[in-house]
């Protein structure tokens, strides 16, 4: 019992925790499993590369399958409490990487081709399991959530500019240049005011002209707003330092450098 123990725990520090030589070493190796993964799914996508090579992409998809499997077993039989991962962010996209696999080896005959085309996309989301492999990503969601209030604020004003001037643009331009209603004059000032400019539609008159002229310099401007708002916040979080650490009990992150047990359970680290 001491020994299964004493294996789970070398395998949860291997798995979870990037402080150790073979911890890091085991993400590098699933990083470019998952970067291999996902060039396979694009390549196979191509269809003049698929008939030509698809025995070679079909054993390697299962090679890779395999892999992103014992991985997935063993994270959930290295945490004491394993439905709290598998409901987790990252479980679901471990669980939707993983399966669809699986699942082609129940469909049969051409009608069920179409929705296997359909399941083998959901690949694609192995790409999500790189994000646990970027510690800045984790400074950026912290940076986003802090700015949330100040960013829908700076939305809603926009908002309503937007409505002003789509209503402005209605009656100074009228329906014989293209603005039929407020609501497509809104969507005109929206698509300006980011600097899109599909051209479907214009003003005409030198009013409009120069009004949309004020609109283009002012969307630089309002671009430039929420990178300055994330940015501040994403300042503070820098300073902010975690480690790797993570619960073998609950799997909770964030702890710090020199916690002895998990914020959350209360379980040694």
């Amino acid at each position: 019992m001491n020994k299964i123990i004493k294996w789970r725990n070398r395998f949860h520090e291997l798995i979870y925790e990037a402080d150790t030589r073979a911890g890091k070493l085991f993400d590098v190796i699933l990083l470019w499993v998952i970067v291999a993964s996902i060039v396979l799914v694009m390549l196979e996508s191509v269809k003049e590369l698929d008939v030509k090579f698809h025995t070679f992409f079909n054993v390697s998809e299962w090679i890779i399958t395999i892999v992103f499997t014992i991985e997935y077993i063993l994270r959930i039989v290295t945490v004491k409490k394993p439905w709290k991962y598998i409901f987790s962010f990252y479980g679901i996209i471990d669980l939707l990487s993983t399966i669809p696999k699986y699942i082609s080896i129940f469909f049969g005959g051409t009608h069920a081709l179409v929705a296997l085309r359909a399941l083998r996309l959901l690949r694609v989301f192995r790409i999500l399991k790189l994000v646990r492999f970027i510690g800045a990503a984790e400074n950026i969601g912290k940076a986003l959530k802090s700015s949330r209030y100040k960013i829908f604020v700076f939305l809603l004003a926009v908002v309503i500019l937007c409505i002003i001037l789509g209503t402005v643009m209605y009656l100074v331009e009228g329906e014989q240049n293209g603005f039929t209603s407020i609501p497509r004059g809104v969507y005109w000032a929206i698509v300006t005011l980011t600097t899109v400019g599909y051209g479907d539609i214009a003003p005409n008159t030198s009013l409009g002209q120069m009004i949309a002229s004020m609109v283009m310099i002012l969307g630089y401007a309002i671009i430039a707003i929420p990178t300055g708002i994330v940015t501040s916040e994403l300042t503070k979080q820098m300073v902010i330092q975690t480690s790797t650490q993570v619960c073998p009990s609950c799997s909770s992150e964030k702890h710090k450098d020199n916690a002895k047990f998990c914020y959350d359970c209360g379980e040694k680290l």
